[in-house]
């Protein structure tokens, strides 16, 4: 019997300083599988995508820039008279929140630099987290697997509002009191609770005392800890359930064609990061945003014209100033057992809301019951490919920024010389009729786009020759698409509409004929891709073309 035994190999040492320190931690940690494994991530390239990038970045922006603001703020209701640098205000009386402010703007190094970074990239965050979630739900990247991660974007849309309507309360001024204002008269809607929410929100009778603290820990804690949370959340299911990309050629449901993580993509995010770093703050450096020295501190007595709310907010108050307060003769203001029920207030403030996020939470769940279609898909459509879904999103695009222009309705009717009463007249009535219009309109843009690409599929890209051939006959000499262009145009699934189907009992519900109908609607009008026989047919007919194409003569 023999004994063998075998070498251990020695254990790798670092001969620098900073090697082992890193050796140390990767043995403890881990680093280095994971950063092996998030490596190899492969993500697609599109400009398309960089809008999600631009959100994070802008939170970031936001965490660091809000840090330096703690440091000189007081969210304090006490009252106190000013006596900073800005001379127009000095001994008025102000609450301690505007004076800190005041002092931020004129008396901290890089104050107001520092305010105004905080606030452009907050409408940035908002308005690239908006394109982003257009950018998914026009492409159908919401499709299985996805519909958590719409959700969770929906509660980062929701979330971003909450946080930038918070931040711009806290200065106390008198833009921001007047937005308090609206939100005081809209919770004081609610029946039976309303009152009671009021006053404990703002510590009493408003403006109360208490409100600019208790914005401040949501503004602070609660809120961004929520965000942070979804935010990791997305990150996480998008690493699960890997990036969508473009139809192409080799690209299909199965793979990810791009670029690695590492090197290509860490070294692109970080270059992005800088730019967009870089463009808020020229912005916050050229561009004045929130001057509150103009406005004044907070006071509830005058009544001023001219002020919206940031733009995030404005379709609520748009709302607001479309709603009528009588019709005829019809009030809708009621006392209810000793309750006074304000519809007028109620409704415009609650119901739009309620009716775009209900509608963006659940639209994956209703599309796949449409169209029955529970397959995973990592391709993404060509909005013009889905021309009933893009008309959608564009109808609610177009109500949204109808109640988004009413806010400014004043301003509207100074600035182009007309009646205050014809400008809410007409945006009511562009209320209700222009998602109508918008949705058909965009309807038939998208099947026209898509007869389009089936033209030019077929029959190649028009070059404005017009040529005679031997025959006699003038035709239009098209160039041929490369299989790239070619596959752009006819490598898209064009669903049919669905019948109903009986249940196990052989029964048509109600349910199924409602979804049989609604199935109808959606894809009445689809215009079908070329197929393989039909691209084998015209390119034999332009061959046959061709080689007389040299004996041609032109015609001008």
């Amino acid at each position: 019997m023999s004994a063998t035994s075998t070498a251990k190999a020695p254990a790798f040492v670092a001969k620098t300083k900073g090697g082992r320190i890193t050796d140390f931690v990767d043995e403890r940690v881990g680093g280095s599988g994971i950063l092996r494994e998030f490596g190899r991530k492969v993500f697609p390239d599109h400009w398309s995508f960089m809008f999600g990038e631009v959100a994070l970045y802008s939170f970031v922006i936001l965490l660091l820039s809000g840090t330096f603001l703690t440091f000189f703020f007081d969210p304090s209701m006490v009252e106190t008279h000013y006596a900073g640098s800005y001379t127009p205000l000095r001994n008025v009386e102000m609450s301690a929140a505007f004076n800190s402010s005041l002092n931020i703007s004129f008396d901290v190094r890089g104050g107001l630099f520092m305010r105004q970074v905080h606030h452009w990239a907050a409408l940035l965050f908002v308005a690239s987290l908006g394109v982003h979630m257009l950018r998914v739900f026009f492409t159908g990247a919401f499709r299985k697997p996805r519909e958590m991660n719409w959700v969770v974007g929906g509660v980062l849309l929701i979330l971003a509002m909450a946080e930038g309507f918070t931040g711009y309360s806290l200065p106390d001024d008198l833009l921001s009191g007047n937005g308090l204002r609206i939100i005081d008269g809209v919770i004081k809607s609610i029946p039976v609770i309303g009152t009671y929410t009021s006053f404990f929100l703002f510590g009493g009778e408003f403006p109360g005392t208490m409100i600019i603290p208790r914005l401040y820990t949501l503004h602070i804690l609660l809120v961004p800890a929520m965000i942070l949370l979804m935010i990791v959340m997305h990150l996480f299911m998008v690493v699960v359930h890997k990036h969508t990309q473009y139809p192409g050629p080799g690209r299909n449901d199965g793979n990810v064609v791009g670029y690695p993580l590492g090197p290509v993509y860490a070294a692109k995010a970080g270059g992005f990061f800088f730019i967009v770093f870089g463009v808020i703050a020229i912005m916050a450096g050229f561009f004045t945003i929130n001057p509150i020295w103009n406005y004044g501190p907070y006071d509830p007595s005058p009544v001023s014209a001219g002020t919206q709310p940031d733009w995030y907010i404005g379709f609520v108050d748009g709302a607001l100033r479309l709603m009528p307060g009588v019709i005829g003769n019809f009030h809708f203001e009621y006392v209810i057992f000793g309750h006074v029920l304000t519809l007028n207030v109620l409704l415009p403030a609650l119901v739009p809301a309620g009716i775009i996020f209900t509608v963006l939470f659940t639209y994956p769940w209703l599309e796949r019951w449409i169209t029955k279609d529970n397959r995973e898909h990592h391709v993404l459509d060509r909005p013009r490919n889905a021309p009933t879904r893009t008309a959608i999103g564009v109808a609610g695009f177009t109500w949204y920024c109808v109640m988004w222009a009413a806010a400014g309705s004043d301003l509207i009717a100074t600035s182009f010389h007309v009646a205050l009463n014809d400008v809410t007249y007409w945006l009511r009535a562009l209320f209700f009729v222009g998602p109508i219009i918008a949705f058909a309109v965009t309807k038939r843009v998208a099947l026209a786009l898509q007869r389009k690409d089936r033209e030019i599929a077929l029959h190649g890209r028009e070059t404005g020759r017009i040529v005679r051939l031997p025959h006699g006959e003038f035709i239009e000499v098209h160039a041929p698409l490369d299989e790239y262009k070619r596959y752009k145009l006819v490598g898209f699934e064009s669903p049919v509409p669905l019948a109903a189907v009986p249940n196990e009992h052989g029964v048509v519900d109600r349910k199924e004929n409602r979804r049989a109908k609604i199935s109808q609607w959606f894809f009445e009008d689809r215009v079908a891709p070329a197929s393989p026989a039909e691209l084998e047919a015209a390119h034999g007919h332009h061959e046959a073309i061709e080689p007389a194409e040299s004996q041609k003569s032109l015609s001008h």
